[in-house]
């Protein structure tokens, strides 16, 4: 079996140094590289290919958020892990947006951290807790607001385009959700058109954070 390749991005060793001395526990997980900004990450991305970048958020030439948002942009197979301190609102959203599939505190355990990877690398939208909370909490509010507006952007998709929607944020490629659905990747680029423009949401993290809003996605 294959092992999830992991790149570790923190601009603290010490961190970096117990992160991948758990790891190497793991008989699944390889540490292939560390950078200690998110402008190394971005070339360790580059050369090593990683599945999965374990990052941080604040750091010296570019932060988190930024790197996020740019290995998602050129890299898109590299899945994104959060691993931070900050649990701040702003930050959750934003990383959100900008492509991360998860959001890990640095008091959790190395097994969460692992657990967390896997979850990540299969797909799937990995939470903490209290972050979960947080995401719950904007639905709420958000509901609200829906609520307030009976003439809901999600009731204007039909049921294939809900569909689709669902296998978008679940991580699915065009490619998958047309041979799931046994139509041509160009029927699900319409699909994907018609909903982007139905909902106002033109990015993949946009389309994630609606998902899980909506419960059409599951948070692991």
């Amino acid at each position: 079996m294959s092992r999830i390749r992991v790149l570790l991005v923190d601009d603290h060793a010490v961190l970096r140094d117990g992160l991948r001395l758990y790891l190497s526990t793991q008989p699944d997980i390889e540490v292939v590289g560390e950078a200690a900004d998110g402008a190394e990450a971005l070339t360790k991305v580059a050369v090593l290919r990683p599945d999965v970048a374990l990052m941080d958020v604040a750091m010296p030439r570019l932060n988190g958020i930024e790197a996020t948002l740019r290995i998602r942009r050129e890299w898109p197979d590299c899945r994104v892990l959060i691993l931070t301190q900050h649990k701040r609102k702003e930050y959750v959203q934003r990383l959100l947006q900008a492509g991360a599939a998860g959001y890990v505190l640095k008091k959790a355990g190395g097994s969460e951290v692992a657990a967390a990877i896997r979850a990540v690398q299969q797909g799937h939208i990995h939470l903490d807790a209290e972050v979960a909370d947080l995401v719950v909490e904007d639905y709420v509010e958000r509901l609200g607001q829906r609520d307030a507006h009976p003439q809901h952007a999600y009731d204007l998709l039909t049921d294939r385009e809900r569909e689709v929607l669902a296998l978008v944020a679940d991580g699915r490629t065009t490619r998958e959700i047309a041979d799931l659905l046994v139509v041509s990747t160009k029927t699900i680029d319409a699909h994907r058109a018609a909903i982007s423009h139905k909902l106002g949401l033109h990015s993949q993290a946009e389309l994630v954070k609606y998902a899980i809003r909506e419960g059409l996605t599951e948070v692991s």
